[in-house]
């Protein structure tokens, strides 16, 4: 109840700093009201944000994915490479896509629940060689795949981005498996006390494996609307996405010892780092000036939600 009561401190606070953001934003950055800019906004946040749902899970369960970036990178020259180079029909290759994306995600949770190698590891040696394998079978070359259903994707409906409609859909989802069912509560046990977790009988494994199998599904997700969006199967596509991720989930106030976060919380990241990120953009900040502020972001993040953990245990 308390953990409960600091989570959400936490997301009233990053509301207020958000709406205190976005009042500024719009006074002092140009063209930041404007509806193009509020729509790239959403955008560029369903993007960031489909993935981070999963992301969540998985730090939540006291684990890491930095190998998202790269199955994004995978999955879209993927996409250029079946419908280019194999003939195979769009509706096809996205399914053998979303299908790839899954198994890297189970083929990480599997490594690190049955062969305890950390995750921080298995996830970087997928980093690499996904990334490694994206630029071998593109060539590192852009692959054009205009096609009417990625025009679909990458098109609005009911009046916004349809990444944004799907990101809505998923955390609604996300959110009542958190809240309402077994597994939900199951992530939160295993990321509090694995040990303690696996002598109460609960599948602590499995539990490890599903995590990542989400995410890494997601990331796929991802990395099909980016590659609607920019019309090309490329390997160029994703660069730094799993910082971005991540940064977007410790700022929503999910502990990375495991244990506690939300997806409100991540939902509530997600869009204060996207309009971060957007209002840099429009003053006109060097893009390495922005790191800064963002890696500054963080690391106040991970410094409130510390302290507020820190004020439970002493409580307790």
């Amino acid at each position: 109840m308390k953990n409960m009561r600091s989570v959400k401190s936490h997301e009233a606070g990053l509301v207020l700093a958000t709406i205190v953001c976005f009042v500024i934003f719009s006074v002092t950055a140009p063209n930041f009201l404007t509806t193009i800019n509020q729509v790239n906004i959403l955008r560029q946040a369903a993007f960031t944000g489909i993935i981070a749902l999963g992301m969540t899970w998985v730090i939540i369960a006291g684990e890491i994915d930095i190998s998202v970036g790269a199955t994004v990178a995978l999955t879209s020259a993927l996409i250029g490479v079946l419908t280019r180079d194999l003939g195979i029909d769009i509706v096809a290759a996205l399914i053998i896509v979303l299908i790839t994306g899954t198994i890297v995600g189970l083929f990480a949770g599997a490594v690190r629940a049955y062969l305890g190698i950390p995750s921080i590891i298995v996830t970087l040696a997928l980093f690499l060689s996904l990334r490694g394998i994206a630029e071998y079978i593109t060539d590192a070359s852009p692959i054009s795949v205009y096609n009417p259903v990625l025009d679909f994707l990458s098109g609005n409906f009911l009046g916004l981005p349809l990444p944004v409609l799907i990101f809505l859909l998923l955390a609604v989802i996300f959110w009542i498996v958190s809240r309402q069912m077994v597994f939900g509560r199951q992530i939160y046990s295993v990321g509090s006390n694995a040990k303690a977790s696996q002598i109460a009988g609960l599948p602590v494994a499995r539990v490890r494996v599903l995590v990542f199998t989400a995410t890494g599904f997601l990331a796929s997700i991802t990395g099909v609307l980016l590659t609607a969006r920019i019309g090309s199967g490329t390997s160029a596509i994703g660069n730094g996405l799993e910082f971005e991720v991540i940064a977007a989930v410790i700022i929503g106030g999910t502990l990375l010892t495991g244990g506690r976060g939300s997806i409100i919380g991540t939902l509530l990241g997600v869009f204060f780092i996207s309009i971060l990120g957007n209002a840099l953009v429009l003053y006109g900040v060097n893009s390495y000036a922005q790191n800064i502020v963002r890696g500054a972001v963080v690391l106040l993040a991970v410094f409130i939600t510390n302290l507020q953990a820190g004020k439970l245990g002493a409580n307790e």
